[in-house]
């Protein structure tokens, strides 16, 4: 098996990666390193937790050079805040022992602070699509040295909207250039972006998006409602020896706001909540907290959670079984990371069986159903979209007469008349029974003088 000493790092490179206590490096990593090395372009796929911020950092920063020019050399574009932070405590660590510049950039702030920052230089660049293009179009980010250009988790960028920004950037950037692209799944717009931006890539791919961890266990539960399923998630947390970093997936901010709030009286201290309508100073210190072991709950969205570096996870519970499959694979690749056991638990109810059935065949596994605890009450209450809906009958006011006609009433008798056009043109073919023009005035005042 290779180890980090095969890769031919700089010397001070080994020394951080051995300061962060990694032995041995991950398919991707060993996959990805001399390809990235030589220059070419690159689309790797792979699934969370695998590796990838590291799989294509370690070359870079192998190969990058001391500068002291003010334009970066290296862009890095990630679809959140969060995941900007993230991605610039990584690459700071990387390079704990190299003289380096990193500068990270998002939405949600005062965007002349990071103006200043930028205008100060940097090496490496990290955004956010749209802040990146912002400070392009403001003539603060110049990106004429930019030899290298990273886009991590690309299919989350596009199904945030950020199609646009993203195009826009590629084509403001140098043409030689190394375009690096990592992500968990490859859907059709991925494949489109690539085919226009990518000239022959080397695609990697490490363990398909369908394929489930071998040291993640999985159970689920079927649960009548979603007020049930609160109570069985408020069961299963009083278990705090088991239960000591739980990540509990929601399938919309409203959703996880509802369950933060049925949990809050139990669970305050040990809990928070973070989705994009949060903000920023929130979800960064309730992250914070949760990654410290200061706070044993995460309740979030699957954007917000997407990419995040979170250690030691012992339970990933999935609210819902999420429509896309490939969603459920990056919730569970959540625990488990870095070869540690992890479990994860999936609440379901009957109009979520087929999402179910999906995510269990693109797994090729069944997942082992657990029975419903007795000791769990069940809430009859139902959200709004889940109670019936009623629709109002249509009377009809012509009885035994279901085919809707004209109403009931007849117009008012100024309504009935028909438009017959101007005044003066009436007037005139009433009286010459054929309209004037002006020519046939001309022609009959002259008939008149010679008179």
């Amino acid at each position: 098996m290779s180890t980090f000493q095969d890769f031919n790092l700089k010397k001070q490179l080994l020394r951080a990666i051995d300061d962060l206590g990694f032995e041995q490096p991950t398919p991707i990593q060993s996959e990805a390193y001399n390809v990235v090395r030589s220059g070419k372009n690159v689309v790797g796929i792979a699934q969370t937790g695998t590796g990838k911020t590291m799989a294509f950092m370690l070359p870079i920063l192998n190969e990058l050079k001391y500068s002291d020019q003010v334009n970066p050399r290296v862009a890095v574009l990630v679809p959140t805040r969060e995941l900007v932070l993230q991605m610039v405590e990584n690459i700071e660590s990387y390079a704990k022992y190299i003289s380096l510049r990193v500068t990270g950039v998002y939405g949600g702030t005062n965007m002349k602070t990071q103006a200043a920052k930028v205008l100060e230089g940097c090496d490496i660049i990290v955004g956010t699509p749209g802040r990146f293009y912002d400070l392009i179009m403001a003539g603060v980010l110049i990106t004429k040295s930019v030899k290298q250009v990273v886009i991590d988790e690309v299919d989350v960028m596009l199904d945030l909207g950020f199609r646009f920004q993203l195009t826009s950037i590629l084509e403001l950037l140098p043409v030689k250039r190394q375009n690096l692209m990592f992500s968990a799944t490859m859907t059709e717009d991925v494949d489109q972006l690539i085919d226009d931006y990518f000239i022959t890539p080397h695609k990697i791919s490490i363990a398909v998006s369908g394929t489930p961890l071998d040291n993640i266990s999985q159970v689920c539960y079927p649960v009548r409602n979603f007020y049930t399923k609160a109570n069985l998630l408020a069961h299963l947390l009083r278990d705090k020896e088991a239960y000591t970093k739980v990540l509990v997936f929601m399938p919309s901010k409203k959703n996880a706001d509802r369950v933060f709030n049925v949990l809050y009286e139990e669970y305050d201290s040990q809990m928070s909540v973070i989705h994009s309508n949060k903000s920023q100073n929130y979800r960064i210190r309730s992250i914070t907290e949760f990654d410290a072991g200061d706070t044993r709950i995460l309740i979030t969205t699957d954007v917000m959670a997407r990419g995040l570096d979170l250690d030691k996870i012992t339970h990933v519970i999935n609210f819902d079984a999420p429509p896309y499959p490939e969603n459920y694979m990056h919730r569970i690749g959540r625990t488990g990371r870095a070869e540690e056991p992890g479990k994860s638990i999936l609440f379901f109810t009957e109009k979520e069986i087929p999402a179910k059935e999906a995510i269990e065949t693109l797994m090729k596994y069944e997942i082992p159903m657990l029975e419903f605890p007795e000791e769990v009450p069940i809430n009859m209450q139902l959200t709004p979209e889940e109670r019936p809906v009623h629709r109002e009958k249509n009377y009809n006011r012509n009885k035994g007469d279901d085919i809707s006609g004209p109403a009931f009433h007849e117009k008012k008798a100024k309504n009935q008349k028909t438009n017959l056009g101007g005044k003066y043109r009436r007037e005139l073919a009433a009286k010459y029974k054929k309209p004037k023009t002006r020519g046939d005035k001309i022609r009959n005042r002259n008939k008149k003088k010679k008179k």
